[in-house]
């Protein structure tokens, strides 16, 4: 529940799996929350661990972390395009092909997490910046509408969502 709930009209249904899991009312705790709490799962994750894949096709912990971090960027660039009130339609983007050109199993879980913990914290200054009457603009992403404030918790969903799978498949 937040503080204000979201309306269905400020996001496509698709996400509303992940809204559901977001349990704070502040957009800000929320996020930080997120943070505190990805980067200690993250952290725990030992070494033996980080390329492992439950069954073929699926990611590594490191293609996971990475994906937070680019869907973060991308739901974030979103909300900034809406708060500025542009007036254009974003497109989807492929997180498949994402991952596949992401080189994150060439890197380290320690060096990610430095690209994760900047990126939140851009996010958290960004969310920050926000009035509430910026937070419900809407744009449109593909054919879909989409609000700044639903933009914003979706990423803390989405974190939500994968760090769930990261404790039951991978630890």
């Amino acid at each position: 529940m937040k503080s204000t709930p979201l309306l269905p009209t400020e996001y496509n249904s698709y996400f509303k799996g992940y809204l559901d899991k977001v349990t704070t009312t502040s957009l800000m705790d929320s996020l930080q929350l997120g943070l505190d709490r990805t980067v200690a799962l993250f952290e725990s994750i030992p070494p033996e661990r980080e390329d492992y894949r439950y069954k073929v096709g699926k990611w590594t912990p490191r293609d996971i972390l990475q994906h937070i971090i680019d869907t973060e960027r991308v739901f974030t660039y979103r909300a900034l395009q809406f708060a500025r009130g542009t007036d254009v339609v974003l497109q989807g983007f492929d997180q498949n092909e994402f991952a596949a050109n992401s080189c994150a199993n060439s890197r380290t879980l320690e060096d990610m997490l430095v690209e994760y913990r900047s990126v939140r914290k851009s996010t958290l200054q960004f969310a920050k910046s926000c009035s509430q009457d910026i937070l419900v603009r809407r744009g449109v992403v593909g054919d879909s509408p989409l609000s700044v404030r639903a933009a914003l918790y979706i990423v803390c969903g989405h974190e939500i969502h994968h760090c769930e799978i990261i404790r039951e498949r991978y630890l």
